[in-house]
């Protein structure tokens, strides 16, 4: 039997012209969502769903072209741009009957979440964003030898062909690489839940190469061109991720002050999979977000 988040319900809910997310819903209260990031579903939310949902209404979808979600095709480059997949989480909001939520996401869901806090700030109230630099901030990070630990982010950044090409040739021992890579604690991903990852993204390698070809063109432009405006996240933030400034040289804090006046940010010991290793940690922090 297939993983679940316990005691969730399932829609399918429509967010844009031919495109519905995968959601799993549970709780009552305040609404909050929560994105998962890469190579997950929204699975990796199960612990700190559960917990959240004792006081808020829990909503955890798959991305646009992650899961059980609709995968649109890409002819010109904007189905997963993070404009783009921020829009269907508002709309998704809407659709279940929330105009105005708290927002987490992890990884990829996290640069989704940060487009969604500069698009529709009046939809966020709070924001919290696991384990990234907005998409501009980590490129200009990235240099030298060391960063080889992001090769996945130039491989999909290629033109269309080659990456899908590639990856759908042993999609198994490539996404697995980053499920034994980044986790802190193994243990923390059972067979399970591991085997439901792989399966999701075994059939998704068209529309996970093209979200992150997104953030290596259009991604970039949007952030660009809110920099230079002097846009900011307006409600309250909180960051979590590893120590990779330290690594590579820059200061993550700083970085993210930039775009978030009300921030708090925490430096953590855990891997990468922080929701799955760590979630009394995460819930601890989502908690104290939400009470700001």
């Amino acid at each position: 039997m297939a993983p679940v988040i316990a005691g969730f319900d399932h829609q399918r809910v429509p967010v844009a012209d031919g495109v519905s997310l995968h959601a799993a819903v549970g709780g009552s209260g305040p609404p909050i969502v929560l994105l998962h990031g890469f190579p997950q579903t929204h699975l990796m939310w199960r612990h700190v769903a559960a917990d959240l949902a004792a006081d808020h209404t829990v909503i955890c979808p798959d991305l646009r072209g992650y899961g059980a979600s609709d995968k649109p095709a890409d002819p010109d480059g904007t189905a997963y741009a993070k404009r783009t997949m921020a829009a269907d989480i508002v709309a998704l909001a809407r659709e279940l009957g929330h105009e105005r939520f708290a927002l987490a996401g992890h990884d990829r869901g996290a640069l989704v979440a940060f487009r969604a806090g500069l698009d529709h700030p009046a939809a966020v109230t709070h924001l919290a964003c696991l384990d990234v630099l907005p998409t501009l901030d980590m490129w200009e990070a990235l240099h030298g030898t060391i960063a080889a630990v992001g090769f996945h982010l130039y491989l999909m950044a290629q033109p269309p062909g080659l990456p899908e090409r590639l990856i759908s040739a042993a999609p198994d021992a490539f996404f697995g690489h980053f499920l034994d890579l980044w986790a802190g604690d193994p243990r923390a991903v059972p067979a399970d839940v591991r085997a439901a990852y792989l399966d999701a993204c075994r059939g998704a390698v068209p529309s996970i190469v093209a979200d992150y070809r997104a953030s290596a063109g259009i991604d970039t432009d949007h952030d660009r061109a809110d920099r230079a405006a002097g846009s900011r996240l307006r409600m309250p933030v909180t960051v979590l991720q590893q120590d990779w400034g330290a690594a590579l040289g820059y200061d993550a804090a700083a970085l993210w002050g930039a775009w978030a006046p009300d921030l708090r940010h925490t430096t953590v010991t855990c891997g990468h999979f922080m929701a799955e290793e760590a979630p009394a940690d995460i819930v601890k922090a989502l908690r104290a977000l939400l009470a700001r």
